[in-house]
């Protein structure tokens, strides 16, 4: 099994993201060869809670501006939104 840091890259925090939490569902940017299985296992170990269901998501890449009018894009990266059991929360600020 690979260490739970290596999976777990950061919490996304966004306006949706944090509407989510209120039906104690978190969003996370994780490693792109990561699987469910590995994703709800880091998050358990990490935060010593219960996982219900795993969602996935590859965010694909935009069109971005670069200098001297030339076109880039940003970066691709993979999204997953944990489902907590019922009275189980993640504290990401810390509060």
């Amino acid at each position: 099994m690979k260490d739970p840091r290596e999976v777990i890259i950061r919490p996304v925090i966004t306006e949706h993201s944090y509407d989510m939490m209120e039906n104690n569902t978190y969003t996370f940017e994780v490693a792109q060869d990561s699987n469910k299985i590995e994703i709800a296992q880091a998050i358990e170990a990490i935060f010593n809670v219960k996982v219900e269901k795993v969602n996935t998501l590859n965010v694909k890449p935009k069109p971005k501006r670069q200098r001297y009018q030339k076109l880039g894009k940003t970066r691709t990266w993979k999204k997953a939104m944990i489902t907590l059991k019922d009275g189980d929360t993640i504290e990401l600020f810390g509060s």
